[in-house]
């Protein structure tokens, strides 16, 4: 989705550099990042916030301890390393833009924080889940029926795995039966549906 929205500036952004290469750069790169990263980062956080209202909140899996039309941001982790993440990369870039001229070990030390933020909203999405299946387990609840589902087969296998089933094939051993029956409701899990048919 982010690669579809960004695209257009994406491509305009590439086609401007590669028409200038050598000469002094155009402002149209620079301008579509800061106010792309700042319109997502404010008027479509804004809105978001703006929309859920006490009337048309009427999600079944909200969360119960919370009143309706509040807002609540259920993984702080990543959010927090996302908002830091955000003014530090401008500052960064008010760094590099300074004396008007980007080095190559500037764009080569931006580039690579690119891997490093994923590397640390990864890292902090893992922690809230083992953090989300340790509470379940303490509080004598199924760590699945929870929303904390560890899948450790592929798409692939859980494709084929699934038209066998539809296709009435039956498993050969009580290991094979319980794969599938995990298979079945991590779908439905995340589908929310009981219907995957």
């Amino acid at each position: 989705m982010a690669l579809g929205s960004s695209a257009p500036e994406i491509l305009l952004s590439v086609l401007e550099t590669s028409l200038t290469l050598g000469a002094c750069p155009g402002e149209l790169g620079a301008s579509t990042i800061v106010g792309s990263a700042a319109f997502n980062l404010l008027v479509i956080s804004g809105l978001s916030i703006y929309a859920v209202s006490e009337e048309n909140d009427d999600d079944d899996d909200r969360d119960e301890t919370v009143n309706k039309g509040i807002k609540k941001i259920n993984d702080m982790g990543v959010f927090s390393v996302t908002a830091v993440t955000s003014i530090l990369c401008y500052l960064w870039m008010f760094y590099c833009l300074y004396d008007q001229y980007i080095q190559w070990h500037e764009a080569w030390i931006t580039f690579l924080l690119f891997f490093v933020f994923i590397g640390l909203a990864y890292a902090a999405d893992r922690a809230k889940a083992a953090s989300d299946k340790k509470k379940a387990i303490e509080d004598g609840e199924d760590p699945s029926k929870s929303g904390v589902v560890h899948v450790d087969f592929s798409a692939i296998e859980l494709y084929r795995e699934l038209v066998k089933d539809k296709q009435g094939e039956k498993v050969t051993n009580e290991a094979e039966a319980k794969k599938r029956e995990s298979m079945k409701m991590y779908l439905k899990q995340n589908m929310k549906t009981d219907q995957i048919d």
